[in-house]
């Protein structure tokens, strides 16, 4: 069950604790041979409402009014608050063996004895704040597994499939509001596409001088531009993920309407990729 909670939200200060940036909870997974994925039970509804707030996430049910004890989802301060506790709760972890956003944490090892010791010293501070786990969504001592929707290698990482299949199993946009949909599925996958600000560009152009919704028209070189990035979806290339005193070799381009930029890692004769950044007007 979920509560509209947008007037209260209205009403609520904005707590401005920052989320972790999601690119460096990925990358600082490198080099880690064990890794543990776990995933706390209803994280959300494992902290504790204040009793004066209580009444405010009041709601009609058949039966009666009721109200939360426990935080719900669709609070605007959810997710920072549940942010702040772990990383209070793992400030002496957080970068040496584990990593945490909001409510998926990593604990990551090189070898088997640090991984056990690890897993303990977790445990034991997850007991501490209370803090309970879903056993269906725990694995332990994996080289590779899924972390903020990406797929961790020991190679490097790659988008999960469901993301792509998101993408490539979508009609063509015939609204404003499934073309800002599409642009929010492609928000994980632009590190993975080359080019995609310049090559993708009448997709989003679009948008432009859209005052009503009647205003919207889906263009010939936009449907043409959606067909090729499904085929560049099919086939994603995989980031390698970079070794420690690494030489990196980075390509810059720039032209009217794009600035982009590749990191790239040498290994005999290829030229692998580890990162891609552009940004278009």
């Amino acid at each position: 069950m979920c509560v509209d909670f947008t007037d209260l939200n209205k009403a609520c200060p904005q707590d401005c604790y920052p989320l972790p940036e999601i690119d460096w909870k990925i990358e600082s997974l490198y080099g880690y041979p064990f890794k543990c994925f776990l995933d706390a039970y209803k994280g959300y509804h494992q902290i504790q409402m204040a009793a004066a707030d209580e009444e405010k996430t009041g709601f009609h049910t058949g039966q009666g009014v009721y109200c939360y004890t426990k935080m719900p989802f669709g609070l605007k301060n959810g997710g920072a608050t549940y942010q702040r506790l772990m990383d209070k709760a793992f400030e002496n972890q957080i970068g040496r063996n584990i990593e945490v956003y909001v409510d998926d944490l990593v604990i990551k090892s090189h070898t088997e004895t640090e991984m056990v010791r690890d897993i303990a010293k977790t445990f034991q501070t997850l007991r501490k704040i209370n803090m309970k786990l879903n056993p269906k969504k725990c694995s332990f001592g994996l080289a590779e597994g899924v972390f903020l929707g990406y797929v961790i290698t020991p190679e490097g990482i790659k988008p999960c499939p469901d993301k792509t299949t998101a993408v490539l199993h979508l009609p063509s946009p015939e609204t404003i509001k499934e073309v800002q949909s599409l642009n929010g599925k492609l928000a994980i996958l632009n590190r993975f596409l080359s080019k995609s600000a310049e090559k993708y560009l009448p997709l989003f152009q679009t948008l432009k001088k859209c005052i009503k919704k009647s205003d919207f028209c889906w263009t010939t070189k936009a449907e043409q531009a959606f067909q090729q990035l499904k085929q560049h979806l099919s086939a994603l290339p995989l980031l390698a993920a970079p070794k420690h005193q690494e030489e990196l070799i980075m390509y810059l381009s720039a032209t009217h309407g794009a600035i982009r930029a590749v990191l790239l890692t040498e290994r005999g004769t290829v030229q692998m990729p580890v990162n891609k950044l552009q940004h278009s007007k």
